[in-house]
């Protein structure tokens, strides 16, 4: 099983454990669009795997990647996409390679849609006030 956190306890775990590791599986094109976490205040920097393109093909490269980003194993892994489901897909697979120490932001980094669709304003790491920046 994958533990599940939220935006605020991922932003607490960062700040609190130095080894802890944010993975932001989106696509570049979210990145660009959306923007991405901001850690720099916390000395650290988001590491940017997609694990889907954009027409939701798998990116079949990504657990090589991430093997290749990240070599130990128990480092604490908090894996983000927009609302929760790739990234939780991303830490069953992460797990399944022998990660032992996997998150998932169950919230992502948009969260769902209010009722006039926009993003970010219910639940997510935007919604929470965390920071974010756009820069590419």
């Amino acid at each position: 099983m994958i533990p599940e956190i939220k935006p605020k306890e991922a932003w607490d775990l960062l700040k609190k454990d130095g080894q802890a590791l944010l993975i932001d599986v989106r696509t570049p094109e979210e990145w660009e669009q959306v923007g991405y976490p901001e850690l720099s205040s916390l000395g650290k920097e988001v590491i940017k795997i997609s694990l889907q393109d954009r027409m939701g093909n798998r990116n079949v490269n990504f657990i090589r990647k991430l093997k290749k980003t990240v070599t130990q194993l128990d480092r604490p892994l908090l894996f983000l996409c927009l609302m929760g489901g790739r990234s939780r897909i991303a830490a069953i697979l992460a797990k399944d390679e022998g990660y032992k120490n996997v998150y998932n932001i169950k919230e992502g980094f948009e969260g769902p849609a209010n009722v006039n669709g926009v993003r970010g304003t219910i639940a997510g790491w935007l919604a929470d006030n965390l920071p974010f920046t756009k820069k590419s």
